[in-house]
């Protein structure tokens, strides 16, 4: 499946305008550490979009879903959406397609996953899966690659996190997309698993229960989580599924802040607004770069504000706040 998976995206990088940004961008990260001197990418090998901010849900832990997310709600536009798509295909191979909200409530999902697959675009969603859906539009659409997650084998379980969710609609929905798609090379799809206290009891059988049905790749990931009170809820036992520890009586996170991020070179965000945020961990643009609707893209993304941040990350990464909270690396895959 890893085979399949590498191949399916290196076909996302056929042209040489594609392999030049995503090779040149590379160098520039190595280049950059190597010096201690941010240097300048190309266009970056993949990029976020947000369809929209908006939630079905309310999960706890999740800003748009418990409505602690400041920055305005809403859904990106069609127009939008097309000019930065036809500014950056040229040189950029993969699309992501969520950042905060359920990417399958805008309406214009499936013309937003064709408009990029027509133009040879790997495209990757993430969904709840927790509402009627079409899944034949689903591959129909061309779309290469869905996360599904769903944290819990049981409705007593799942709904102790993903509040106003359906637990058997989830299941019945990856269940059947897995059927229906039968021999077809996609969707590429996984289970996403957030372990967590309540649920990690259920990891064998997750696993078990995967292999079961069919997904291509089940993936255990750890909570991220902005307030201390929350942590005795929501931090599993067993201390491998968690990116914190306890250090003089304060939770911290394990990993050690380096002044590195590849994001900055490598995996920008555009919100549903059109603002450029430096990566999906900014939730409320506290480090807004400027919108691309009035400059573009590469204006923003060659201009001396992203760059002034990425030299900062160089220098000293903990003065942002977003970073000090950031588990970029920590993660599980079975």
């Amino acid at each position: 499946m890893k085979l399949r998976l590498l191949f399916d995206v290196g076909r996302a990088y056929p042209t040489p305008s594609r392999l030049k940004a995503a090779a040149g961008s590379w160098l520039a990260y190595r280049r950059s550490l190597l010096r201690g001197k941010a240097w300048q990418p190309l266009y970056p090998p993949v990029l976020m979009v947000e369809p929209t901010n908006l939630c079905n849900l309310r999960c706890p832990l999740c800003p748009s879903g418990n409505g602690n997310l400041k920055r305005p709600r809403g859904m990106m536009g069609m127009a939008l959406f097309r000019q930065l798509i036809n500014e950056v295909y040229r040189q950029i191979g993969m699309l992501i397609l969520w950042n905060q909200g359920e990417p399958f409530l805008h309406p214009g999902i499936w013309q937003m996953i064709n408009t990029a697959v027509q133009r040879d675009m790997y495209v990757l969603t993430s969904t709840n899966f927790s509402m009627p859906i079409d899944l034949q539009r689903i591959l129909d659409s061309g779309l290469h690659h869905l996360i599904v997650s769903m944290d819990g084998i049981s409705g007593a379980t799942y709904d102790q996190y993903r509040v106003n969710g359906d637990f058997e609609l989830v299941m019945r929905n990856m269940r059947d997309l897995v059927q229906l798609r039968g021999r077809r090379r996609h969707p590429y799809v996984i289970w996403q698993f957030i372990v967590m206290k309540h649920n990690e009891h259920e990891v064998a059988e997750v696993k078990r229960l995967a292999k079961a049905i069919g997904v291509d790749r089940l993936e255990f990931k750890t909570a991220q989580i902005y307030h201390p009170e929350d942590m005795p809820r929501f931090l599993p036992q067993d201390g491998s599924f968690s990116r914190y520890h306890i250090e003089n009586g304060e939770y911290r996170i394990k990993a050690e802040l380096l002044n590195r991020c590849h994001r900055l070179w490598m995996q920008p965000v555009v919100n549903w607004d059109g603002e450029l945020a430096v990566c999906c961990y900014d939730k409320d643009l506290s480090l807004p770069i400027g919108n691309v609707r009035d400059k573009g893209f590469g204006a923003l993304w060659f201009g001396d504000r992203i760059n002034a941040i990425r030299q900062q990350i160089l220098s000293d990464r903990k003065v942002y706040p977003i970073c000090r909270n950031c588990g970029e690396g920590i993660s599980r895959r079975v």
